[in-house]
């Protein structure tokens, strides 16, 4: 590990002050990824600010018809929030199903969405539920929010301080994971506000998480599992490496939306 600074700002505004003034900074907030790539000197920075001592930024809460999560909430927070279980239960159980119970007491909804592995499961949440992610600068749309392969909206010194969830009328979630690494081969998250139904895919593009045109077409016959009986889905775009080929997470793909929709019941 190269040597770095250490800040621990007390609010968001030291945090931004201190992005500014930075020449090259990254912000820590779980430290799942950034901790092991910096030991592995897969990447290096000379300044490191904490947000963990910033006070407030793990409530969780319901505002009106929105489901608000601080960005430093844990996945074990949202996995045994009893807010968040009566509100989205699927967040909740994606959050459940994050890697094992150190990494859940550690990693955080917001270090999560702003690093954008291609097989995190809550960026398939955010797309599905229409979420929005607010920041220290604006509100970003999921839709507008992930970019690419660990590629996001975010500019510089801009700090992700909560998502807000549209409380749907049902939603559900399924994933095929790696069982080294936890991490989804493919996972399918619909959901369904009562007038659009949305279905979002993790773990399988070769561009990171995507809305699947196919599955939302067939929704649109009802939300319910013989609507995406039979879909197929094109392998095209779809990645290809050691644990699965194109094909077979297409063929997932269809496989996991069926359970998620059975759940979502």
């Amino acid at each position: 590990m190269h040597s770095f600074t250490y800040h621990r700002p007390v609010n968001v505004k030291a945090a931004q002050a201190l992005l500014a003034k930075a020449k090259d900074a990254s912000l820590l907030a779980g430290g799942q990824t950034l901790i092991p790539s910096l030991k592995l000197r897969l990447t290096d920075f000379d300044n490191i600010v904490d947000l963990k001592a910033i006070k407030g930024l793990d409530k969780i809460e319901v505002k009106g018809k929105n489901l608000l999560i601080g960005a430093l909430a844990t996945h074990g927070a949202v996995a045994t929030s009893a807010v968040v279980k009566r509100a989205i239960p699927a967040l909740a159980k994606l959050a459940g199903m994050i890697g094992d119970p150190a990494v859940r007491n550690v990693g955080t909804i917001g270090g999560s969405v702003a690093n954008n592995d291609p097989a995190a499961d809550y960026p398939g949440a955010l797309l599905a539920l229409n979420a929005t992610v607010i920041t220290s600068k604006r509100k970003i749309p999921a839709d507008k929010f992930f970019k690419g392969l660990f590629e996001t909206a975010l500019g510089k010194g801009e700090i992700i301080l909560q998502v807000s969830f549209p409380i749907p009328k049902k939603a559900g979630y399924a994933k095929f994971r790696n069982p080294a690494s936890r991490f989804a081969l493919v996972g399918v998250f619909v959901a369904d506000d009562g007038k659009t139904a949305r279905a979002a895919v993790t773990g399988a593009g070769e561009q990171g998480v995507f809305r699947s045109k196919e599955l939302e077409a067939a929704l649109k016959k009802g939300f319910k599992p013989e609507s995406v009986a039979g879909v197929k889905v094109s392998a095209n775009g779809l990645n290809s490496d050691i644990h699965a080929a194109a094909d077979y997470r297409a063929h997932l793909i269809g496989v996991m939306a069926k359970r998620a929709i059975e759940a979502a019941a």
